[in-house]
């Protein structure tokens, strides 16, 4: 196996491990791109990510292939990426698709949809599956090719000024959210979505001018402050079983770019991917005893509510589904394959952590 095989085949670890160094090339840089971040620099977890890509790239290449980063605001407005992609302003974007899903639904699939996957059925169904496959072809016609840069795991419901006893409680709530169809089955729940860069929403939040806010889950809302401002915590985010956020990569400069580099980009959107969901698993569970311990009050959403999510919910799925064919396809082929992931792991991971959480470690 060459060189530019094992490259392909294994993220920075592996190649590492296989005691194969990158090339070494003469002095300077053969390739710049540019990376645009919806985020701001202050979440390590998901910025990091796009920091950890730029990094990888770099020790691949023996410093040839250079990708500068670039926080949320700094090239263009956080929800600007995709339009910048499109007209060749920058080679990458990292980002959460269904922040953009006012210019078609289907870009909810690419992040995450009320009642979807979890974050290793995300990765199964996108690597595995026919998720890759399906949104890279809905993404074509933006000039996008897609990787993963990592998955949240499935999120808290968010911050709440007030106590949620029930589903009238949701009436009127002004909320930020991330977007896509999560925001459209709120609004049938009576709930004013608003859609905001996360830099902005602690302001908005402290002055009244938002209820409530869902962002991601403890380690980054703490970050946030969210819980100065906002004192009931709830969970889980069942919009987000699994948010998969994603590199956007113009589909025309990777073309561009030799079989050689194209194996790097590929390896490296897999460490860095890698990287930030193991952060997320590992930050959390302190982050949240921190915040309790500030008193922070943690509540569950009632069944309830759980049940007016889920129907609204699909009742939007039926919506689009009605009106767009390829919305259908993208749709049912998640819920399929969604449906032998719940069988299995009925009987495995489910099972195993239902028992594990019931006995002393």
């Amino acid at each position: 196996m060459d060189r530019r095989s094992i490259i392909k085949h294994a993220g920075l670890a592996g190649v590492l491990t296989a005691g194969v160094a990158p090339a070494v090339y003469a002095q300077g840089v053969n390739v710049r791109w540019r990376l645009a971040s919806s985020f701001p620099k202050s979440l390590d977890t998901i910025y990091g990510s796009a920091e950890m890509f730029a990094k990888t790239m770099k020790a691949l290449s023996g410093g040839k292939f250079e990708v500068s980063v670039h926080a949320a605001g700094e090239l263009m407005p956080a929800f600007g990426v995709v339009d910048a992609l499109q007209n060749g302003t920058v080679e990458m974007a990292q980002t959460a698709s269904y922040y953009f899903t006012g210019k078609d639904p289907i870009f909810a699939f690419g992040c995450a949809v009320p009642f979807g996957l979890t974050a290793r059925q995300m990765d199964a169904w996108m690597d595995h599956g026919n998720g890759r496959k399906l949104m890279d072809e809905f993404y074509a016609r933006y000039n996008i090719k897609s990787r993963s840069a990592g998955n949240t795991g499935t999120q808290m419901g968010g911050w709440y000024r007030k106590e949620i006893k029930t589903a009238n409680d949701l009436k009127g709530l002004k909320m930020r959210m991330g977007g896509g169809l999560f925001g459209e089955a709120m609004l049938k729940l009576g709930v004013v979505p608003q859609n905001m860069p996360a830099g902005d929403v602690y302001q908005a939040l402290e002055k009244g001018t938002l209820d409530a806010v869902e962002f991601v889950g403890p380690y980054d809302d703490q970050k946030l402050g969210f819980n100065k401002v906002a004192p009931f915590y709830y969970y889980p985010g069942w919009w987000e079983g699994g948010a998969e956020l994603e590199f956007y990569i113009n589909a025309k400069a990777y073309a561009a770019l030799s079989p050689e580099y194209q194996a790097m980009v590929d390896a490296a959107t897999a460490v860095a991917s890698r990287d930030m969901t193991a952060k997320y698993d590992a930050f959390n569970p302190l982050a949240l005893k921190k915040l309790v311990a500030a008193k922070t009050q943690l509540k569950a959403f009632p069944k309830e509510i759980m049940d007016a999510g889920f129907k609204a919910s699909m009742e939007v799925f039926a919506a689009h589904e009605a009106i767009s064919p390829e919305f259908k396809k993208i749709h049912q082929d998640m819920r399929a394959f969604q449906r032998e992931q719940i069988l299995w792991q009925r009987f495995s991971q489910f099972r195993f952590d239902s028992y594990m959480a019931t006995v002393k470690i």
